[in-house]
This record gives structure tokens, sequence and C-alpha cells, in this order.
């Protein structure tokens, strides 16, 4: 477990040394992380820089070859997705992971869903529909996404910003301690990625920290406390927009300027 030395608080998740080979070509390269409680994290750097890499061994979509994860001092190791889904950790990918034929609360709880209670749940498996619906509207109204008027009707209705507010929306949910965004904002208009960063900074208000992965940086200084850099396979800087301008980001993850003296 580490301490961070300035303020005296462990992160809520944490990876140290973590190391990932795919044959010849080393995706992490000892990387290490640290996700303080209550803040909006983003982890940026250059295509090839092992950003995937890193994100899926922190959610449990790989397994690394070595070094050591870590939620709320505790170790850990995931086998698979579902175990890190179960724990806590929830994330929205850049392709959504939506079911287009299914309705928002379908969604929401897909994987997930409530059983009727006595009888007809225990025995006959029943889906407990209304109190799904419920929770699903409670949710989004909760999340401010009070554009989807129907949540019976189907995902593949709704706008791309809304489909991203269903996914993030579910994430919110389920996540009692990370929520990891993979490029939120990727391919969308000006209002609605502007919807998709208000429900960020609407999950971190709530008491979840963020990952957020994004190569875009008029977002990322406009939600994110701290700035992760990756290149080369590993965390070779952490910034803060009040420290540091976009250029400045830019200049660090290719290795145009030198980081500073706050690395990992």
């Amino acid at each position: 477990m580490t301490v961070n030395q300035e303020t005296n608080v462990t992160p809520v998740l944490q990876a140290r040394g973590l190391v990932k080979r795919y044959g010849r070509v080393t995706a992490l390269n000892g990387s290490d992380f640290d996700l303080m409680p209550g803040e909006i994290l983003a982890v940026i750097g250059d295509n090839g820089a092992g950003k995937s890499s890193l994100i899926k061994a922190l959610s449990g979509a790989i397994t690394p070859d070595s070094g050591e994860i870590m939620l709320e001092g505790k170790p850990l190791r995931f086998s698979n997705p579902m175990e890190a889904r179960e724990i806590g950790i929830e994330t929205v990918y850049q392709n959504l992971a939506v079911a287009p034929s299914l309705n928002i609360a379908d969604n929401l709880f897909l994987g997930r869903e409530l059983l009727c209670s006595g009888f007809r749940g225990k025995w006959l498996r029943m889906l407990d529909k209304k109190a799904m619906r419920e929770k699903a509207k409670k949710q989004l109204t909760e999340l401010g996404l009070l554009t989807i008027q129907d949540i019976t009707q189907a995902v593949e209705s709704l706008s791309g910003g809304q489909r991203q507010g269903v996914a993030v929306a579910r994430s919110a949910l389920f996540g009692s301690k990370v929520v990891i965004m993979d490029e939120p904002t990727a391919a969308l208009g000006v209002n609605e990625s502007r919807r998709v960063l208000n429900l960020i900074q609407e999950v971190r208000a709530r008491g979840l920290p963020v990952i957020l992965i994004s190569h875009n940086m008029p977002h990322v200084f406009e939600v994110a406390d701290r700035i992760h850099v990756h290149r080369l396979g590993k965390r070779i800087d952490i910034i803060s927009p009040q420290t540091h301008t976009m250029s400045d980001a830019v200049a660090i993850m290719t290795g145009a300027m030198a980081p500073s003296s706050v690395t990992a």
C-alpha cells in the first residue's frame, strides 16, 4: 500500500510495476497508477503508449504478467471483467457495449436483472420489470438525463449522446468504487459532448472517482483534477490543469518536453 505523501490519503485504486507483453511487444513496462478519492483523473498518451493495456488491466480485461493492483490498499487480481464489476469497478467503453434492441431500463440492468419476490422470482425466474423501470427512471433523473422521456424506448432510437448517457448511468448505478470512461466524447457533437462532460462531473459529485481516457485536450483540461501522462508503456508524469498548459501536456506526452519533478 502506498500513501500519497502530500495529502496522507490512500489512493482508491493504484498499481505498481505493471508489465504486460504480447510476444516481443511490451505494452506495459513497469507502469504505476494512482487514483485518489473523489477525483477525476485523466489518462493521456499517444497512440501505442499503452493506455488501453493499462485500463484493461485495471478493469480486469487482461491479466498483467507481473506487478500489483490494489483497491483501497488491498491487493487484488482479476481473472475477468466481471470480477472487477463485482467489487465496484465499472467501465464505459468507447463502443458503449449497449444492446441497441433492448430498452433503456433493460440496458441499465443488463446481466444484473432484478427478479420478482417470492415464488415468481425464486422458481419461475420472472423479472421485476416494474422495479427496474422505477430504478432506471430515478437514476436518469438524478444524473440530469431529462431529455430521455420514455425509459421503455429502444436504445437504438436514441442519439449518440443519449446512448452514452445510458452507459454512464449504468456505470454510476453499479460502480461503488471506481468508474472508468474510455473516450466517452469520441464521435459526439458539441452539444452531446457537453452533456457527457456534465455527466462525468455529476458522477464525481456523487462521490465516485472517475478515470477519464481521452485524446480531447480541451475536455481533459476542463474536467480533470490531475492528468496521468503515459508514454512507452508507463507513467512518465503527473500534471494538473493548474500547473501545465495543453501544449505542455502534448509536449510531455510526445517526448518534446522533459517530465516535471512530480513523476511516478
